[in-house]
């Protein structure tokens, strides 16, 4: 088949070379503000570089890959749909909420399939995880404990156009929740600070979050986030049930130090990057996407799923500014 890839930065670039790998995909069409950025892909990949979304949409491919900046998402998704073009696009479906809706309304009858960027539920880990809980072996869950702590914080322009870490890190972690578990979240009580970097306070956001999520059978969910671990890239998830419980992301590889006398675990070199940490999850994210654009299956995370995840961000930033704890029907009715 032949896919079109809009955006060629870090995530667009990585996209390509994990596509020119796959046996389905014959050849790749680009396109990106950057000329660098797309003769770098004509180069590596012998991808057709054509001069804007319009014309790679016009020109035959089966499917697209959206990799551009976030404000470009919402028009890219709906050119792709009006052009009757399968779609994979990066997360967030928009900025704002308010956008994100108007994306679901304008394209949910559509007929096309629109697949949103979120690689945790292709990794093993978090799909043995989901099947475990699927399957009744943990028993009821009392409590999930989630992860991600990035080894250094981004850029400053980064951070000032990432509407804060909530929507930006810990929604990653809001996805996965609710889809190992199956369910939703109802109110969130969120707290931050700042120890590190003085231009993440200067933008108004924290460099480090705790939040403690209410799922809609009374689980409690923790989830850590931070920009900064010196050990390196760590994702972890804990999901306690009545029955057993079960970790992600506890292997050699966990960029964390035991202390306790005797103990080597773990022995291996930390992750130090999310590239190098969900390799194997981003293949199986656009294999998947493959399988969506031929026909074979739906897509595995809709408009729809990545909007709840976003809900519980946003409900999650009212609450670290205001100190309370916040319904995620009250954001959804402002």
């Amino acid at each position: 088949m032949r896919i079109g890839i809009l955006g060629l930065g870090r995530i667009g670039a990585f996209h390509a070379e994990t596509l020119s790998r796959l046996d389905v995909v014959e050849s790749l069409v680009v396109a990106d503000p950057f000329a660098d950025a797309v003769t770098a892909a004509v180069e590596r990949f012998g991808a057709e570089a054509v001069g804007s979304p319009e014309a790679v949409l016009a020109a035959g491919v089966d499917g697209v890959v959206i990799a551009a900046a976030t404000d470009a998402h919402p028009g890219l998704i709906r050119a792709a749909v009006e052009a009757g073009v399968p779609v994979f696009c990066e997360k967030p479906v928009a900025r704002a909420m308010k956008e994100g809706v108007e994306v679901l309304h304008a394209v949910r009858d559509s007929g096309v399939e629109i697949q949103i960027g979120y690689n945790r539920r292709f990794d093993a880990g978090f799909v043995a995880a989901r099947a475990a809980v699927q399957s009744g072996e943990l028993g009821p869950l009392h409590t999930v404990r989630s992860t991600t702590l990035d080894p250094a914080p981004p850029p400053a322009a980064y951070i000032a156009a990432s509407g804060g870490i909530f929507r930006d890190c810990s929604v990653h972690d809001f996805d996965i929740i609710r889809w190992v578990t199956g369910r939703e979240v109802t109110e969130v009580y969120a707290v931050g600070g700042n120890r590190g970097a003085d231009y993440i306070k200067d933008a108004g956001d924290a460099d480090t979050t705790g939040a403690v999520l209410t799922l809609d059978d009374g689980t409690i969910a923790v989830v850590s986030n931070s920009r900064h671990n010196a050990r390196g890239y760590d994702v972890r998830m804990e999901i306690h049930g009545f029955q057993d419980s079960i970790a992600v992301g506890l292997e050699d590889k966990l960029p964390l130090r035991s202390v306790e006398p005797g103990v080597s675990f773990p022995a291996g070199q930390p992750h130090d990057f999310f590239m190098d940490r969900f390799t194997d999850a981003y293949r199986a994210e656009l294999d998947a996407f493959t399988e969506v654009v031929a026909g074979r299956r739906t897509s595995p995370c809709t408009v729809a799923d990545a909007l709840e995840a976003g809900w519980i961000a946003e409900a999650c930033t009212l609450s670290l500014h205001e100190h309370r704890p916040v319904t995620i029907a009250e954001v959804r009715a402002g």
